[in-house]
């Protein structure tokens, strides 16, 4: 279960008897410690890089330290769970394009996160810790000093200062000021929260992405994954031409020689039988990695383009299935791979559960968009989060920012419609 903000705490009436104020506390607290270990250290690291910049050796310890920032920032935006724990601040850095520490330093030195991240680690070694330990000690440091005035009192035998206000001399008087103390540290803890929400909210404008930066890694994510998908589709074409160009030409001369034996065999014989046994099976073989060949990547999707390769797969269907593909132009080849799959699943799925006498698909390129509508008169009620196949054709199209959406109430029709905004290369001549 997720903990409640500290700012959410704060307006509840339960604030003080959940963990948020505790967790303000090791916010706060952390941040003192973590802001005189970088004070020391930025200290320490401008001493040493002043003394050897004598001998230009401290030139390159001077550029790291710009970037003294990064380590800083990313143990910031994990210690903001503690305030927020609902809302995580990402790395607005971004993955370089090349392996190896230069192109990571490079990248780093043009971002502007990088900049933010070293502004934020000044400041807190400069300003904040100091604030984070004046608010601890004024909200409970105070009333944990008087609450201990007991114990002070014990361990020194005489009279003490409490709090360094006022002297105590006997225990009803140092009880009375443990429960002055314990009296205090509630109301205490709300502006302790306050400042701890506004002390994180500080963090995360400086240290979590800006907008730009997070449209800059949607548009990195985006690019990854269609660069996966080109990847995907270069192994099919490679994996279906060593089928083609290998397997299947071996099989074809396979079943050829046991059709020329089957011929010199002695009708009636054992061996004729054998041999006709062999030459069937190697028959049914080659049509079964012809139809693999043609699962992987259709040879007339390469050459003909999607309008023929659906036709292909209309006229292979246990079904009737009519086709309106006229007018339809080539299209970039991952447009049209996907277009193409996409249809066969759905008539797969339209001849294994639809249960529909027949189907139809149309398809147009209009406006820069390529619109594939499949629909069959079946009894309805798909559901594409029921393991259909569909799923992972969705997420396909969207890396091309394609669309696929089912419609199907239950007694039908069912209609399957694909979205995928792509640009006509040339129109299909009368000859193709």
């Amino acid at each position: 279960m997720v903990s409640e903000g500290v700012w959410v705490g704060l307006r509840g009436r339960r604030y003080l008897r959940s963990s948020a104020p505790w967790r303000g506390v090791a916010y706060l607290l952390g941040g003192v410690v973590l802001g005189v270990f970088v004070l020391v250290g930025g200290l320490v690291a401008a001493v040493l890089g002043a003394a050897l910049a004598v001998v230009l050796v401290g030139l390159p310890l001077l550029a790291l330290l710009g970037l003294a920032g990064i380590p800083v920032a990313a143990l910031e935006r994990r210690r903001l769970r503690l305030v927020d724990p609902a809302t995580p601040a990402p790395t607005p850095h971004r993955t370089p394009e090349a392996p190896g520490i230069p192109a990571w330093f490079k990248l780093r030195v043009k971002e502007q996160a990088t900049w933010r991240e070293l502004a934020y680690t000044a400041l807190l070694a400069l300003v904040l810790w100091p604030m984070d330990l004046l608010v601890l000690a004024c909200t409970v440091g105070a009333p944990a000093v008087l609450m201990a005035t007991p114990v002070q009192l014990a361990l020194d035998g005489g009279e003490i200062r409490a709090a360094k206000l006022w002297l105590v001399g006997d225990y009803p008087h140092a009880f009375a000021a443990a429960l002055l103390g314990l009296a205090l540290l509630a109301p205490l803890l709300y502006p302790l929260g306050a400042y701890a929400t506004a002390r994180a909210a500080l963090a995360r404008l400086l240290l979590a992405p800006r907008e730009a930066e997070l449209t800059t890694q949607l548009a990195e994510v985006t690019r990854s994954r269609a660069r996966l998908v080109d990847a995907f589709e270069a192994e099919r074409r490679r994996i279906e031409r060593d089928l083609h160009d290998g397997a299947q030409q071996r099989l074809v001369a396979l079943t050829m020689t046991l059709g020329l034996a089957r011929l010199d065999a002695a009708p009636g014989s054992d061996l004729a039988a054998q041999l006709a046994k062999a030459h069937d099976e190697a028959g049914n073989v080659l049509n079964e990695l012809r139809e693999l060949i043609r699962g992987i990547h259709p040879q007339v999707l390469v050459d003909y383009g999607l309008a023929a390769a659906v036709e292909d797969a209309a006229d292979r269907s246990p079904i009737p299935v009519d086709t309106d593909l006229d007018g339809l132009p080539r299209l970039p080849e991952s447009v049209e791979a996907a277009g193409y799959f996409t249809t066969r699943e759905a008539l797969t799925n339209i001849a294994r559960h639809s249960g529909a006498p027949r189907a139809h698909i149309s398809a147009r390129h209009h406006h820069d968009t390529l619109r594939i509508d499949v629909r069959d008169e079946g009894k309805g009620g798909a559901d594409p989060a029921r393991g259909t196949g569909l799923t992972g054709l969705a997420d396909r199209l969207a890396v091309l920012d394609g669309t696929l959406t089912v419609t199907s109430p239950p007694g039908g029709p069912t209609v399957l419609s694909v979205e995928i905004p792509c640009r006509a290369q040339h129109q299909q001549s009368p000859e193709d």
